[in-house]
């Protein structure tokens, strides 16, 4: 949930001129850390092997 509110959050902001790259970089690069926790988990709930 948060990650799609990010998404929209970083549209908003793109949309805006001028844009706060700063600002801009911060929220892509806590998108990518939660994309990556979400990967980290949906492998660990996932089976190895068909059961």
């Amino acid at each position: 949930m948060e990650h799609g509110d990010l998404d929209a959050l970083i549209d908003q902001a793109s949309e805006k001129l001028p844009t706060d790259e700063l600002m801009m970089r911060r929220l892509k690069k806590r998108r990518l850390a939660l994309r990556d926790e979400i990967a980290r988990v949906e492998l660990e709930l996932s089976p190895d092997e068909p059961a």
